[in-house]
This record gives C-alpha cells, sequence and structure tokens, in this order.
C-alpha cells in the first residue's frame, strides 16, 4: 500500500469523525498525519509499529492503527464510521465546498440523506435560513450537486486508458493472434470519456464463441452481455465505464476502425467531401486508402473531431503533430522545497535519466502557505542547492523558477529583486476563484503585463469532473499573451488538461507558443506529459509551437532575453 493510499484513509476516516461530532484533538491527529504522510518519501510498508511510531506525525496511538492496516488492508474505524452514515450522505461528502459540518447540518436539521433530496431542498430554498448557509451558499451547493449529477458515467481519459490497456492485453493473451485496439473517443484521446470502446477482427462464430468465453472470465467485465445488432458486445465494467466491443471481419475492419473512430461531424464532413458512396468504402484494406479514396490526405485519429482537420487535409495543410519524443526539457514542477514528494536531487536525476535535457523547478510562492510556499530565505537556499547541482549534473540542467501566486489584484508574489532572481516564473491562481469573468480576466491581464511572467499557469483553473475552471474571457486573454510574450501552458495533469486544446488553435494564430507541463509534484508525475501530449495533439499543435521542445541551449537564451528584457524595463 502506497502512502497516498494511507494518507487517503486518515483523511477520509478524519472527515467522517468531523461529520459525526466526535473529539476535535482526535480529529486534528488524523489530519496532522494525513498531510505529512502524502508528502512523505520514505515508504511505511514494511515497518514495524516501532518503527512507524517514530515517524513525524503518526505517534504510538496510530501507529498501531496503521500498522493494522498494512497487514490486513482493513481499517476498523474508517469501517465503524462508514457503517453508521447513510450511502447518500458519503455521496454528499465528495461534493465540492461542502465541508463535514455542512453535511452534518443538513443531515441532522434537514433530513437530508441523498443529492437528489439536497438539490431539491436547495430548488425550495430550505438552505437560507440554516446556520452557516445562506443565499449564495445555496446557490454554491447546488452548483456543486448539478455538477456532479451532470458527471456521472464520465471518466478521466487517464482512468479509462489505463483499463484499455489491460483489457487488450488481456484479451490477446487469452486469444493468441486477436487483432484488437481501442476506437471511438478513447482512440482520439478525447479528455472526457464515457466508455471503454474497443475493436477486433471476429470472421467466425467459433471466433464469437471465444471473445463471449474470454469475456466471461474476465475479472475486469461481468458475465451479463448485450449485442447489438451492429456486432457491437456490450457491457458494464467493474471498474465503472461501459465496455464497448465492436466485432468486424477482416475484410471491413479498416472501414469499420475509421467509421467507430471519427466523431459523427468528421465522418459527415468526409463523406461529403466526395462524390463517392460510403458502400465503396466497406472493403479498402487500411484507413490511409480510405482517406485517399475520399480525396484527402491521411487525418491522424486525435483530430478527427469535424473541426478544420477535413479543410487542412483538402489543402494538403495537415500540420505534424508535437509527439513525446520532440519533448526536450521538463517545465513546472515541484519537490519537497513545497509540497513534492521528492527532493530536487531525486526531481533532476529522474528527469535526466529518462532522457530530458533539463528540468525546469516552480516550487510555491511565499502566499501558499497551505503549500509550504517559499519564503525569500527559503528562495535563496534552493537558488544555491541548484546552483551546486548545475555543476555536478551538467550538462543537464536545473532551471530556477517559481510558481508564483497571482494574487487578488493580480499581481506576483514577491518584490522585482527577487523575481529578477529567478529564470522563469509560472503565473497561476490558486486562491479567491469565486470570480466573475470579468474579476478573472483582468486579474490574469494584470499578471500577463507584468514583465516578470514567463508562463501562465493553468489559465482557468478547472479540475476535470469536479470543479468548473473560473469564467474567463479567452481571446482577451491569449492577445494579451501575444503582445507581452507570454507563453501559455497546457497543464498535463489529466485532471486539468489546461489551456483547453479547442483553444490553441487560436493561440497558434496570435503565435502564443504552448509549453506542456506535467505540474509534477512528485517524479511519477513526469508520466502525465503523455496526457499533455495527447490533447495537444488534439489542439493540432506541433514541435515548431511547442516551448519546451527548445533544447537546453535554446530555452537558456530566451530566458535569457527575457531577462534581459525585464532589466531594461526597470
Amino acid at each position: 500500500m502506497e502512502n497516498y493510499e494511507i494518507a487517503d484513509i486518515l483523511k477520509h476516516t478524519a472527515k467522517l469523525m468531523e461529520l459525526h461530532g466526535e473529539n476535535a484533538f482526535k480529529i486534528r491527529s488524523f489530519q496532522n498525519a494525513s498531510f505529512k504522510l502524502d508528502r512523505l518519501a520514505d515508504k511505511l510498508e514494511g515497518k514495524s509499529v516501532e518503527e512507524l511510531e517514530k515517524v513525524d506525525g503518526i505517534g504510538k496511538s496510530l501507529s498501531v492503527k496503521i500498522y493494522h492496516l498494512l497487514s490486513s488492508g482493513n481499517f476498523p474505524e474508517l469501517d465503524a464510521l462508514k457503517e453508521k452514515t447513510p450511502d447518500g450522505v458519503l455521496e454528499m461528502m465528495s461534493l465540492k465546498g461542502i465541508g463535514p459540518k455542512k453535511v452534518a447540518t443538513l443531515w441532522q436539521e434537514l433530513n437530508i440523506e441523498t443529492i437528489g433530496e439536497l438539490l431539491y431542498a436547495c430548488n425550495e430554498n430550505r438552505l437560507i435560513e440554516l446556520k452557516g448557509f445562506g443565499t449564495k451558499t445555496q446557490e454554491q451547493v447546488k452548483q456543486a450537486v448539478e455538477f456532479k449529477l451532470a458527471s456521472q458515467g464520465h471518466y478521466h481519459y487517464a482512468t479509462v486508458e489505463v483499463l484499455a490497456i489491460e483489457l487488450i492485453a488481456y484479451f490477446q493473451k487469452n486469444i493468441p493472434g486477436l487483432i484488437i485496439q481501442t476506437t471511438g473517443d478513447l482512440r482520439r484521446k478525447c479528455e472526457i470519456i464515457d466508455e471503454i470502446s474497443l475493436i477486433a477482427i471476429c470472421n467466425s462464430t467459433e471466433e464469437l464463441e471465444k471473445i463471449k468465453s474470454a469475456i466471461k472470465i474476465c475479472p475486469w467485465l461481468p458475465e451479463v452481455l448485450q449485442m447489438s445488432p451492429e456486432n457491437e458486445l456490450r457491457t458494464k465494467s467493474i471498474a465503472g465505464p461501459i465496455f464497448s466491443l465492436i466485432l468486424a471481419p477482416i475484410n471491413n475492419f479498416p472501414y469499420t476502425l475509421w467509421k467507430s473512430t471519427g466523431s459523427n461531424e468528421h465522418i459527415h464532413l468526409c463523406l461529403n467531401n466526395s462524390t463517392i458512396f460510403e458502400s465503396e468504402l466497406l472493403e479498402i484494406t487500411s484507413e490511409e486508402l480510405i482517406y485517399q479514396k475520399l480525396t484527402l490526405d491521411f487525418i491522424e485519429p486525435e483530430l478527427r473531431e469535424g473541426l478544420e482537420e477535413v479543410n487542412w487535409s483538402k489543402q494538403h495543410a495537415l500540420p505534424t503533430l508535437v509527439n513525446v519524443k520532440d519533448l526536450k526539457g521538463i517545465l513546472h514542477n515541484h519537490s519537497t522545497y513545497s509540497d513534492g514528494i521528492h527532493s530536487l536531487l531525486e526531481m533532476a536525476t529522474t528527469c535526466r535519466d529518462l532522457g530530458y535535457e533539463y528540468l525546469g523547478i516552480c516550487d510555491h510562492s511565499k502566499s501558499a502557505f497551505y503549500a509550504n510556499g517559499l519564503s525569500i530565505e527559503r528562495v535563496q537556499q534552493q537558488h544555491i542547492e541548484i546552483e551546486k547541482l548545475n555543476s555536478e549534473l551538467a550538462p543537464f540542467k536545473i532551471f530556477k523558477g517559481i510558481e508564483s501566486d497571482i494574487l487578488n489584484d493580480g499581481l506576483l508574489d514577491y518584490p522585482t529583486e527577487v523575481l529578477s532572481s529567478f529564470d522563469f516564473i509560472v503565473a497561476s491562481i490558486h486562491s479567491n476563484l469565486k470570480m466573475t469573468e470579468e474579476k478573472a480576466t483582468e486579474r490574469l491581464l494584470t499578471a500577463i503585463r507584468n514583465p516578470f511572467t514567463t508562463i501562465l499557469g493553468h489559465p482557468t483553473g478547472r479540475l476535470l469532473l469536479a470543479r468548473k475552471g473560473y469564467p474567463i474571457n479567452h481571446k482577451l486573454i491569449i492577445d494579451a499573451c501575444a503582445e507581452h510574450g507570454v507563453v501559455i501552458e497546457l497543464n498535463a495533469h489529466p485532471y486539468r488538461l489546461d489551456l483547453d486544446w479547442r483553444w490553441i488553435q487560436y493561440a497558434l494564430s496570435k503565435n502564443v507558443m504552448i509549453s506542456i507541463n506535467p505540474d509534477a509534484h512528485a517524479v511519477e508525475g513526469y508520466q502525465d506529459m503523455h496526457f499533455g501530449v495527447c490533447v495537444a495533439r488534439k489542439g493540432a499543435l506541433t514541435k515548431d509551437q511547442t516551448f519546451n521542445a527548445f533544447n537546453k541551449f535554446q530555452i537558456e537564451e530566451w530566458f535569457q532575453k527575457r531577462r534581459d528584457h525585464c532589466v531594461a524595463l526597470k
């Protein structure tokens, strides 16, 4: 069991203890332990009770409970709390912006036990008179419920991709020689996915029975199957998403793959581009030849959304999309200096060993007290360590960065003399997220106009399926970045993927570069670069327009010119 899993159990227990009004001191001890274990690099699994007791934040009482958890996989205290909490109340606890105390009030004073009842109560204005609520809070609760209900049945691409890879490997192991791959939204690498869409070659009843038999013993799938007239097997996976397997004979597999991959709009645009009948595509032997038959250049799966890709294809103007191998460095990463799990040395050496030429370290700035943001003294301390490591790790280089909070008035988080000590600055909003479009846009514009801002971080602050981003005028923001030479981040964390890929083309039309950044808080976070590239390709981003496709010398020169510009403005 990983440390973060233990931390999540302690955090969940603390929330339920607060819901049920248990001892405040005990609640704080669980919260404190959760916070510290989530950031602990040393793995707890395998430690004795005595060793656990010595870990900062655990203590004698919790050491026994954690040892039992690691030994048995059970946490009786959490189980007991869940047992006396209705399922609907547990679901209410997952709503954004509603803490345990407010849920307790709703449950105990209004007898609300489901989110459906809660939405009805909001519509009836029953929360307004409750202590600690009021009109504004009621509206926030209503929005949180509506967002959750709208998100049910939807999953992050990263979640479904893992399941799809496991299922493909499972089928290929159990049915040697089976040709099977992803299709639909999954093959287009959409950021939100409704189902695990796969397609396989099936030429006979015998092969169909083999596939059905494999499904019956598959640990991720129940036995109940529905077979549609279009030769599609459907069922709900154990993990949640719908599992869909399209079966096609080998002679029209390419056509079925093409038809099931593209959005309806893409297929419509392709067919309208040609005078041929769709039936003429049925037995063409590859997708490349299908596009050729349609008098189009081959269109990569990620682009098949029915936007501009068919026009580009007709004009032989399709871009060569960026890929992970094009990226030369990783910018926007955190270390143990703020809220990261791994040390600066560990972050740097792992980045180097992955084949990158440079690392941009961007720990949180001083206002981010919740994330152990860096005081001016600690900034200086980190810079000394970076210089030392750069001499030891050369030619690999660590660039001195910071993720500076954009304050409520749009200013950055340090005085000029400190800002000028960084190689680059990622400016991001982390607080006071509930803003009108006018307020959010002006706050960002002020930060963009600051000559020390190098990269605008996660522009809307969204968390996919959990929190809408604050509303912004994207065109004004992108225009300002073009005017002031600011790069825009495509935050590669699969829960963010912000800038939204739909705005990449507008940014490129204004010559604004995009930086694919993982926002890594541990070395494992570097793997998120893959998800950033997935959506970058959907936005038709190319290597030439990707900021961190610059090699070490190019980006070093770019940073220096930016710093010289700041000095000239003083």
